[in-house]
């Protein structure tokens, strides 16, 4: 039987198959090696097993450049919400070992500290003395080093009970599929899935636009310069095919989660900038901007607050006041003030400009020299530069007024 690769569906992972210890330890060094970058030795299967899951064209490769040849597929791909079960019940497992292990280390370290918690109601015990040369003084500083020796054993033995309660904890969590009811997860996730589809309905089309001109007698090759092949375009497009059905599978999955939640209940159309709203993980928010997908946010109590994030639509939990942000800016600037531009982490200027005019909401400015300390000259305008007419806009995120010139925020100048 010759050497096959084959594709398991059900853990989606390349095997190599009928390949022989002799064959393996006759391989170079180098060959081996290579076997296992790509590949791992499977006591339960009996194989090697690729590490790749998605993308196996590195694995292939080395197995076809090893005498593999291609033998098919085998089992049936999971969808999602099974592979997701499957995932829970080895993670319920796990929990259940790890919450064993927990309580076994526990009583380890309970029996280690037994005699010196013990001894030590009599402070005798610990503060007796040594008398040297006496064998019945030494033989109790035997005993008595042993049990404190047990003692701080035991402490290890703890450590280790609150290292698997942690694990346990977390095994637990992925058991029970707590991220399922975290609607910002889900809308994640959601995105993330129609994001692929769009990837896989691109590649069909390509590919089936690539078969059909090979249908017509034209000669296509890959990157490597190989010539296509009818049958190889045809298994990609299967794969991709496969792929799309399962990714959809999953989108529904997700959908169906977060309809039971009862859905994203904001968008643009009824949060407004100026709301006070409650966000999951943040609490009492104000909203600075909202966009087609996320809301800016700033944060208003806690240790956090002053604090701007980003945050999609889902992460709202409720709206406290209904207070729009006033949107209209009252230029506060006069002719003669002064904007400047920093250096980052430091107040050294790098450029200034003088406000020439002055608008309902802008100005017009233009660039002035700085002295030899870095400071701005009034009236000193730089050579050959120009006036120039800019809006005061508000940082989101500061709130403070300002004006951009080439994406870098100018400040009003303060001696």
């Amino acid at each position: 039987m010759k050497k096959q690769y084959i594709l398991n569906k059900e853990t989606q992972k390349i095997e190599l198959h009928y390949f022989t210890k002799e064959e393996y330890q006759a391989l170079t060094e180098e060959q081996k090696k290579e076997i296992k970058s790509y590949y791992l030795w499977s006591n339960y299967g009996k194989c090697w097993v690729s590490r790749s899951k998605n993308n196996h064209y590195g694995a292939i490769r080395i197995a076809e450049k090893l005498g593999f040849v291609d033998g098919g597929s085998t089992g049936t791909r999971k969808s999602y919400k099974e592979e997701l079960e499957a995932k829970a019940e080895k993670a319920k497992a796990r929990a259940e070992r790890y919450e064993q292990y927990s309580n076994n280390a526990k009583k380890r370290g309970d029996n280690l500290q037994a005699d010196f918690n013990e001894y030590r109601k009599d402070w005798s015990w610990l503060t007796q003395p040594i008398i040297a040369g006496h064998s019945g003084s030494r033989a109790f500083q035997n005993h008595r080093n042993k049990v404190i020796e047990r003692y701080e054993r035991g402490f290890k033995e703890y450590s280790k009970s609150d290292y698997y309660k942690e694990r346990a904890v977390t095994a637990r969590a992925t058991a029970d599929n707590v991220k399922l009811t975290d609607k910002i997860y889900l809308h994640n996730k959601i995105k993330e899935c129609n994001k692929n589809l769009k990837i896989y309905q691109d590649h069909i089309v390509k590919y089936e636009e690539a078969l059909y001109k090979i249908q017509q007698g034209e000669q296509l090759k890959n990157r490597s310069g190989e010539i296509l092949t009818e049958n190889y375009i045809e298994k990609v497009i299967s794969d991709r095919l496969e792929k799309y059905e399962y990714e959809y599978g999953k989108l529904e999955f997700f959908e169906n989660c977060m309809n039971e939640l009862g859905g994203i209940q904001f968008s643009k159309n009824n949060i407004k900038p100026g709301y006070i709203v409650n966000i999951k993980g943040s609490g009492k928010s104000e909203v600075i901007s909202t966009g087609t997908v996320n809301i800016t946010y700033k944060i208003l109590e806690g240790g956090a607050a002053g604090m701007c994030l980003k945050i999609p639509y889902a992460g709202i939990t409720e709206i406290l006041k209904v207070k729009e942000a006033k949107q209209e800016i009252e230029n506060p600037f006069k002719i003669n003030d002064i904007f400047v531009r920093c250096a980052i982490a430091s107040n050294t200027i790098i450029k200034a400009y003088q406000v020439l005019k002055t608008t309902n909401k802008g100005v017009t400015i233009q660039e002035i020299n700085l002295d030899e300390n870095k400071k701005p000259i009034l009236n000193s305008f730089k050579e050959n530069s120009k006036p120039i007419r800019r809006q005061i806009t508000r940082n989101k995120y500061t709130g403070n007024l300002r004006i951009c010139i080439n994406d870098y925020e100018f400040n009003k100048y303060i001696a």
